[in-house]
């Protein structure tokens, strides 16, 4: 390995401890997944710094004297360009992290399928009210039996708004398997919103009630909206 392949290496290991002890890393994968990059970064680490400390004791070996000068020129010059110019993007990784998926692919991927089914859903327990549902669950049971299992109580949503509608927005938060590649979204309509709705993208804590005739997505009659920081985990 080159030394720019061994600077790498120690880059993307640091980049990769780093959202994960942040927490940042559950942008893009389960919570779960956590132990194991750590595993992960410090390997990737040690591998790079083993790398870097074997090219520069062979570079001390190639200026001993009886080595061939044009040999030692020849190791000199691998890895020089492109190599390096790999770190940039690396590099960059420790000082801003992507953010999240978000509104934009919302429209543009492949949609939960929650209307298919025969389960016949459990009433909802009386612990709490409002009772705090995810959008999943939220809309199962708004399509099993036209939400007869909330019989009119009081739910709380979390999620991001994805756009507007005539008369109020959309509401999403992306399901994922085990990474963000495979997520796909839940989308919920809100209704019964006054004024001008969150802006796109914007975290929202939604209060109210299912409301029959959505269509394609379940509604919910909102009686309260507010505007919450984005959660360290922001999927289902």
């Amino acid at each position: 390995m080159t030394p720019a392949g061994g600077a790498i290496g120690v880059l993307l290991g640091s980049a990769l401890l780093r959202l994960t002890l942040s927490g940042s890393y559950q942008r893009y994968v389960r919570e779960g997944m956590r132990p194991w990059l750590l595993i992960a970064g410090v390997a990737i680490i040690a591998v790079g710094l083993y790398a870097l400390v074997r090219t520069a004791g062979r570079g001390h070996r190639a200026g001993e004297p009886g080595h061939s000068h044009g040999h030692e020129h020849g190791h000199a010059g691998e890895g020089i360009g492109v190599g390096w110019l790999l770190l940039a993007p690396v590099a960059a990784l420790l000082l801003v992290a992507p953010p999240a998926l978000g509104s934009y692919g919302v429209d543009r991927a492949a949609k939960v399928d929650v209307s298919a089914g025969d389960r016949v859903f459990d009433p909802l327990p009386s612990s709490e009210n409002p009772y705090p549902l995810s959008l999943l669950d939220f809309s199962q049971r708004g399509f099993d039996g036209e939400g007869q299992s909330m019989d009119g109580r009081t739910v709380a949503l979390t999620g991001f708004v994805a756009g507007e509608v005539a008369g109020g927005f959309k509401l999403a938060r992306y399901q994922i398997a085990c990474c963000a590649a495979d997520a796909e979204p839940v989308v919920v309509i809100v209704r019964g919103t006054f004024g001008e709705p969150p802006s796109r993208d914007q975290w929202v804590t939604v209060t109210g009630t299912y409301r029959p005739g959505g269509g394609d997505f379940v509604q919910i009659e909102a009686t309260s909206v507010v505007q919450i920081p984005a959660p360290n985990d922001p999927y289902e």
